[in-house]
């Protein structure tokens, strides 16, 4: 259908160097969207950018620290050179951080304030700052669509990870405030939604989830009891939610979070 191509959309994706962030872009690509790839490591991102140009597709490497107002201006303008437009911003940028976690023998009323805060920066602000950045050109250049990233930390308790259950709570909330302030403001001009991923194995948890032979630890095993298709996710398994949230097939549609998880905010174990 042609309402779920991208094709003449410029997206910018944060945390464009990631794992999950490396399925976004090559299913932006794959849709015919220009994609800006944005993240810390340089390298990465121009050697995921010359191979999407090598094939034929539209890409640009754009660093910067999703904290750093400057350096995101910077990306927004290197982008509008390059291309004259922003249709979509992804913010695949943050994660966890140990000062975030507190485990079970751990004091709570002790907690590490410092690195609940870093671990709350990170996601929240590092989701908030480039939506101001890039969302603004969007409303000037034409009609766009935010795509924030939640968790299943946000609408189940999951143990441990106190810092980014507090981030992922708020961004659901920020999803939910940004997308009605935006319609009464530029009417359907702007949309911004979000998608929940259930477990996917990423750098971040992969020594959280399975053991180095390849088998799941005690945490990996209870999240794939919780979880009624019994695996983790694919990356891959993220795009058809994220392009028809980016795409004009959602365009009714605003201040919204998809799940994609295998059926874990659903289950009650019962």
């Amino acid at each position: 259908m042609e309402d779920f191509s991208l094709k003449d959309k410029v997206i910018i994706v944060t945390g464009g160097t990631g794992i999950l962030g490396g399925a976004f872009i090559k299913g932006i690509v794959s849709a015919g969207g220009a994609v800006g790839i944005l993240g810390r490591n340089q390298q990465i991102a121009q050697e995921r950018a010359d191979e999407i140009v090598a094939a034929g597709g539209k890409a640009i490497a754009l660093v910067a620290d999703v904290m750093k107002e400057e350096e995101l201006i910077a990306a927004r303008d290197k982008v509008l050179a390059a291309f004259g437009r922003i249709d979509g911003l992804v913010n695949g940028a943050g994660g966890n951080m140990p000062g975030g976690v507190v485990q079970p023998d751990a004091d709570v009323f002790k907690l590490n304030m410092d690195g609940l805060r870093q671990v709350m920066e990170l996601n929240l602000w590092g989701t908030l700052i480039p939506t101001q950045v890039f969302g603004e050109a969007m409303v000037k250049t034409g009609k766009g669509s935010i795509v924030n990233i939640s968790s299943m930390a946000s609408q189940r308790v999951i143990t441990k990870v106190l810092g980014y259950t507090l981030a992922k709570t708020a961004i659901d909330s920020y999803t939910r405030w940004f997308a009605v302030e935006m319609a009464n403001r530029h009417g359907d001009k702007l949309r911004m939604n979000a998608i929940a991923p259930g477990f996917f194995l990423t750098e971040q948890n992969r020594t959280l989830l399975t053991q180095p032979d390849g088998g799941y630890t005690d945490r990996g095993n209870l999240v794939l009891k919780q979880t009624p298709f019994k695996r983790f996710g694919e990356p891959d398994e993220l795009i058809g939610a994220l392009l028809w949230l980016l795409s004009d097939s959602s365009k009714f549609v605003t201040g919204t979070v998809v799940n994609v998880d295998g059926g874990f905010a659903v289950n009650s174990g019962v």
